[in-house]
């Protein structure tokens, strides 16, 4: 037989674009259509119902970036046979990018509640009536800009701010039709897409695909192209018996997870974000009542907020559909954050926050933690999850590592604490598959786990900028149910999965540790405005919570409300879009002005507080919220600061300045380098001889793609040493040894001030930027007489040791590590720590030494200037502050992490106050207390082992209480793990970075 299958291919494209698309709409009419421009920012639905409407025409330009149009539509609804059903068809000017990057709308009727939205490659909008009623509805048009351009290129934009993206009209309204579609044609249309996809995956020589390219040829033969309508049913009937033929036994089962990962903010600001929410869940629900066995999986309470919020009939339906099992809320978090960057705290109140909305709003909760989408995964998170309640894991971005492949599907992660949950990455490779052909070929080609497990999830459904699943999408999972040659598919939800792989895969293999991914570096650094604003508002929410705590234990009202607010916005901008520094200038502009609103908000919560804890009067206080003592003052506590009995200065030698206190030695040379660091009561030195401490480099920063996210190992080859210093001076203090430090570089200017404070073991360095470079890198490094194969970085309620060494594929992809407070580089007897008030980036590395061996090198990454997607990315002036401590344990690091990012809150009062929480072993640190979500008035205070060893102590409280219970995380009690006794106090033995939330009734 003469092969001419590639013929036979492009016969049968021909056909579908040239007969049966065309076909797919018996007869269209004309609508009458009327518009409003809205003048500024999108309006709700009934201001834009009673506004002055205009005749529009198809074919007429509309929508500056970020404009919303309001349509008016009326028509008829027409006549329509059997087989054929009435539809309006919109095109608003769709261009080739995917859904959620371009146009969209919303279809509205009007009582205002939503129909359906109208999307590339889902612009239908179903009818209420029969033919000859009226059609009246309301299209809330939104010109999105395609910010990325298709991601071709990764230059800079105009189009990420309102104001300079310019007046000219983006789209063009193509089609307003009210449409009769022929369902036969569309049917036929799916069958072709199914079979024609799994023929494109099979082998040339295989049978099957033989089998179906020749059933899809008979097929256009079967069509008459003078009566397409016609003869589409001979055509279906010519592909029957193929579709009809079962997958075989060993067949990959696929679990289809209906989904649509929607960007809190990232191409678009949040209030996009809010409609791109209603847009999709409207979607949803429309394909949920033409479906009895699609359900749907949507994660982030934030954005089922807005819904209760904006859109409250929508959300009663979402209320109708969860009770129902069909719309299935997943993840249990607040935003499907960030895990790198967000403290222990902030990451435990995502879980509390989301899954309480979840459990008061529809009495669901998630045992799933849902994160498809975020930039790598803290080795604290198993821990945090599981004292959640949460019992499996979900990602897919692991797949995205540039160098090495992760080796699992399906496994169990165990964190930092030896916290072990279900771990699952779709081998799909995608959280927006298709359920194409290459989809599901893709997913079974790459399950590592064959052989041993035969299931993995596929979510499916448009996402990132939303949309969400298709009736086109439905109609390959039903053709695909089971299907020779294909994986089966079954339409799931994600217990329904994980139940199922758990069952079929009882011991998987282990991951211990974090998920590092190998991409995406530079969201450590990137929008360092959006980071400080987040390292602050974590730690004056502590402040606020414990004061305010210690102000109702007094008798004042516990400010549960403002609190929650305040907590909503940090955890809102803890988006893995938002606080990596990813987004578009807008999003970073306005997490900008809501962190200075939170800072502000906080600032009154904790006076008002600390005015009835200390009471009023004249009497000069601290109040200390670290839990370590600070100026003599306890922790939790309010005191008296109290006078240093040491000294310290800073003199002139020659061309060199020299600090010393009781501790440290510190000599700056003529270009503001540290030269040596030096501990007085041993002599031993922290600088290497010949090294500079204190120096700053400028890299050249230009990764390949994906310029706000990549840090990439290129830039090590281009480096700048900024030596040269406009002035070195000392400058006088009254209690500590001061330099300030003045340098010029390119359009930029930085001043340094090192400080050393009388009775300090530590070197503060305040470096202050006006940084105006380009595709830059600026780091700031020190490098350490230590000879260390590791380092260790604090993260959430514990450290990670990483290797500084590159002895594998996956050390020499760590180039660029996340840490919290701290840093530390140790070797048995000497230890450097060094801490930061708002840097997370950092890399640690290791080197040959004068005299022999190996010195250690710490940098810290402060700034970066890339040009997409905010060409204005860090522009401006920022401050950053840095502590050195030589002949520093990891107990010291800790320490100096807290010192470093709470300071001792200046204030008068009527006198001291006793601690709150008395702790009687430093490894054990409260890092939260508060007052209990239900409003019982009861105690919370969460605290972690912070040296990871074991630890056993006693935490006194200052007041009297009733009872003491472990809890969870949302402050349901649990066994006894932590809990040895109680008296006094309560009795604790803690594990290695065991977290323990008490519950202390009054």
């Amino acid at each position: 037989m003469h092969d001419n299958s590639s013929l036979v291919e492009a016969r049968i494209r021909r056909f579908v674009r040239e007969r049966l698309e065309p076909a797919l709409y018996a007869h269209s009419h004309e609508l009458t259509l009327e518009a409003w421009q809205v003048p500024g920012e999108p309006v709700p639905f009934a201001e834009a119902f009673g506004q002055t409407y205009a005749p529009f025409a198809v074919g007429s330009p509309w929508g500056r970036a970020w404009s919303t149009m309001w349509l008016r539509v009326t028509g008829t609804i027409p006549t329509t046979d059997a087989g054929q059903r009435a539809e309006l068809v919109f095109d608003l000017g769709f261009h080739g990018a995917q859904p959620g990057f371009q146009a969209e709308g919303t279809v509205y009727r009007p009582d205002g509640s939503i129909v359906k939205a109208v999307e590339p490659r889902n612009a239908y909008v179903p009818l209420d009536g029969a033919p000859g009623d009226a059609i009246e509805l309301y299209l809330e048009a939104a010109a999105n800009p395609d910010v990325g351009d298709g991601f071709r290129t990764f230059g800079p934009t105009p189009l990420g701010e309102w104001d300079s993206a310019g007046d000219e009209p983006l789209y063009e309204l193509r089609r307003a039709d009210v449409a009769v579609l022929d369902l036969t044609v569309w049917e036929l249309l799916q069958d072709i897409a199914v079979l024609d996809g799994l023929r494109a995956e099979l082998p040339e020589s295989s049978s099957r695909r033989a089998e179906i390219l020749r059933a899809l040829e008979h097929a256009v033969d079967a069509t008459d192209p003078d009566d397409v309508a016609g003869t589409v049913a001979d055509a279906r009937a010519a592909l029957s018996e193929v579709l009809a033929r079962p997958a075989s036994a060993s067949a990959h089962s696929a679990h289809a997870v209906g989904h649509a990962h929607i960007d809190s903010a990232w191409l678009w600001p949040v209030r996009e974000t809010q409609r791109k929410v209603a847009r999709t869940f409207s979607n949803v629900l429309s394909l949920i009542g033409e479906d009895s066995e699609f359900s749907f999986a949507a994660s982030s309470a934030q954005q089922y907020d807005w819904m209760k919020r904006f859109q409250p009939e929508l959300f009663e339906r979402l209320r109708t559909a969860v009770a129902a099992g069909r719309f299935h809320p997943a993840g249990g978090m607040w935003v499907e954050s960030d895990t790198n960057m967000p403290g222990g705290e902030a990451l435990a109140r995502q879980f509390v926050r989301g899954k309480r909305f979840f459990l008061e709003e529809f009495g669901v909760e998630p045992l799933d933690v849902w994160l498809p989408d975020s930039f790598g995964y803290s080795a604290a998170l198993p821990q945090i999850a599981r004292a959640a309640g949460s019992r499996w894991m979900l990602t897919q971005k692991m797949s995205w590592n540039e160098t090495n492949t992760m080796p699992h599907h399906t496994f169990t992660w165990e964190g930092l604490d030896g916290t072990r949950i279900f771990t699952h990455f779709p081998p799909v490779d995608t959280y927006n598959s298709q359920l194409s052909g290459a989809d599901l070929a893709r997913a079974e080609r790459q399950f590592a786990e064959k052989g041993a497990a035969t299931a993995s999830l596929v979510p499916f459904g448009y996402g990132d900028g939303g949309g969400g699943p298709t009736r086109e999408m439905l109609a390959a999972a039903a053709r695909l149910r089971s299907l020779e040659g294909s994986p089966t598919v079954t339409l799931s939800d994600p217990r329904r999965f994980f139940e199922t792989a758990e069952a079929e895969y009882p011991d998987p293999p282990v991951w211990s540790g974090e998920m590092y991914l190998e991409f995406h570096r530079g969201t450590y650094t990137s929008q360092a405005r959006t980071k400080r604003g987040n390292r602050r508002s974590e730690h004056a929410l502590r402040e606020a919570e414990l004061w305010a705590t210690s102000a109702a234990l007094a008798g004042a009202e516990y400010p549960y409300d403002a609190l929650g607010e305040a907590w909503e916005t940090v955890l809102l901008q803890q988006f893995h879009d938002i606080l990596p520094g990813s987004s578009i200038g807008w999003v970073h502009r306005e997490a900008e002005r809501r962190y200075a609103e939170v800072l502000e908000a906080l600032d009154g919560l904790i006076d008002t507080a600390l005015e009835v804890v200390a009471g009023r009067g004249e009497v000069e206080l601290v109040a200390n919220a670290s839990p370590y003592p600070s100026d003599g003052v306890a922790g939790l506590a309010i005191g008296v600061a109290e006078s240093a009995n040491a000294a310290a200065r800073a003199g002139r030698h020659g061309e060199e300045i020299v600090l010393e206190n009781e501790h440290l030695r510190v000599v700056v040379d003529a270009d503001g380098l540290i030269s040596s660091l030096s501990v007085r009561a041993t002599g031993r030195e922290t600088i290497p001889t010949g090294e500079r401490g204190n120096l700053l480099t400028l890299h050249r920063d230009t990764p390949t793609a994906w310029d706000a996210w990549d840090i990439d190992e290129h830039y090590r080859r281009h480096a700048v040493e900024l030596r040269d210093a406009v002035a070195v001076e000392v400058v006088a203090h009254p209690t500590a040894a001061v330099v300030r430090i003045d340098r010029e570089f390119g359009a930029s200017r930085i001043t340094q001030v090192l400080t050393l404070a009388a009775g300090s073991p530590s070197l503060d360095i305040e470096t202050i930027v006006d940084w105006h470079e380009r595709q830059k890198l600026l780091k700031l490094g020190f490098p350490l007489d230590v000879h260390s194969d590791r380092a260790a970085s604090e993260i959430q309620f514990g450290h990670v040791h990483r290797p500084t060494h590159t002895n594998t594929s996956w050390d020499v992809a760590r180039f660029e590590t996340v840490a919290h407070r701290w840093v530390h580089v140790g070797e048995p007897g000497f230890g450097v720590a060094i801490a930061n008030d708002s840097t997370y980036g950092h890399d640690i590395t290791r080197a040959p030494r004068e005299g022999g061996g190996t010195a250690s090198t710490v940098r810290l990454s402060l700034l970066r200037a890339p040009l997409f997607p905010d060409p204005e990315a860090d522009q401006g002036r920022h401050t950053f502050r840095v502590g050195i401590r030589p002949d520093a344990g990891i107990a010291d690091a800790v320490r100096e992490g807290y010192r470093l990012n709470l300071p001792a809150r200046s204030m008068r009062g009527s006198g001291p106050v006793s601690p709150l929480f008395a702790v009687s072993s430093d490894a054990i640190v409260i890092e939260a207390v508060k007052l209990a979500e239900d409003r019982s008035g009861d105690v919370i205070v969460r605290l972690y082992e912070a040296h990871g060893g074991r630890a056993v102590g006693e935490v006194t409280p200052s007041f009297d209480f009733g009872s003491v219970v472990e809890t969870d995380l949302l402050e349901r009690e649990t066994p006894r793990a932590a809990v040895t006794g109680v008296a006094t106090g309560v009795e604790l033995s803690l594990r290695p970075f065991q977290l323990v939330t008490l519950r202390f009734a009054r």
